[in-house]
């Protein structure tokens, strides 16, 4: 087994294995720059439950009106159809990232050479 070639941030030489034909690993070839950056900006799936909390503040306020009769039953059921489409919306787009995710490690699991 082959390992990195590159220094980490330490100074010291990377110990985990190369790609296959290569002499970097996942972390540090520069071929996978970009999905490293893509796979590290994941920080943003706050943004979803962030989308979550103002859908559901929406609704709060929404039931609030509608029971004090601001708010007609038309506009109601209107604005609760749209935000249920982006509620599943957001569903996808988490189960997307989810599923990148696993083949990710799949991947990986792969280049280790595990089971």
């Amino acid at each position: 087994m082959r390992l990195c070639s590159a220094t980490t941030k330490a100074g010291e030489p990377c110990k985990r294995p190369a790609i296959e034909h290569g002499e970097f690993c996942l972390g540090h070839d520069p071929r996978y720059a970009a999905e490293r950056r893509r796979t590290a900006s994941r920080g943003g799936r706050g943004r979803k439950n962030t989308e979550t909390r103002a859908v559901k503040k929406l609704m709060d306020e929404l039931t609030t009106k509608a029971l004090e009769g601001e708010i007609t039953p038309a506009a109601v059921h209107a604005v609760v159809a749209l935000q249920n489409i982006k509620l599943r919306a957001i569903e996808i787009e988490r189960r997307i990232e989810e599923a990148d995710v696993r083949g990710e490690f799949e991947e990986l699991k792969r280049e280790l050479g595990i089971s």
